[in-house]
């Protein structure tokens, strides 16, 4: 539990421009700081002292690895995960009806990957937790 003072008017308007700054750092393909940003941005209405140290460590780790970036790849990727019968588990031998008219697909095939983790302890005070989530289109990361 944190116990450190409350911040005066001049510094909550610092600590809330760090987070909408930090915020437009994710936006545009950041996604390393977005839990960090997340977990900063609930103290916006009364930020601590400690919150603002975060914050500035935050635009410190940005400073430090500028190069971090999006990489665009359009190639399908080799993913080996094991494979496993869902369909035929939870809902028995069922097969998709598919129209006889859909059109032809165009273009080059697409992969679409999701990752999912969660926190579930994530804050100790209220028991809150935090799931996040990476989808990729093929290799690059979409949101």
């Amino acid at each position: 539990m944190d116990d450190s003072e409350l911040l005066g008017s001049t510094e909550i308007t610092l600590f809330q421009s760090h987070i909408g700054s930090l915020q437009w750092c994710v936006t545009i393909g950041r996604f390393d700081i977005a839990t960090a940003v997340m977990t900063m941005s609930r103290y916006r209405a009364a930020p601590c002292r400690c919150h603002l140290e975060r914050t500035k460590r935050m635009i410190g780790y940005l400073h430090k690895y500028k190069t971090g970036a999006i990489r665009i790849r359009t190639g399908v990727p080799n993913y080996e995960t094991p494979q496993y019968d869902r369909m035929s588990s939870v809902y028995g031998n069922v097969t998709e009806e598919l129209p006889n008219d859909a059109p032809t697909s165009l273009g080059k095939e697409v992969t679409i990957t999701t990752y999912v983790d969660a926190n579930l302890y994530h804050d100790w005070t209220t028991s809150r937790a935090v799931t996040g989530t990476l989808d990729f289109l093929n290799g690059t990361p979409i949101d």
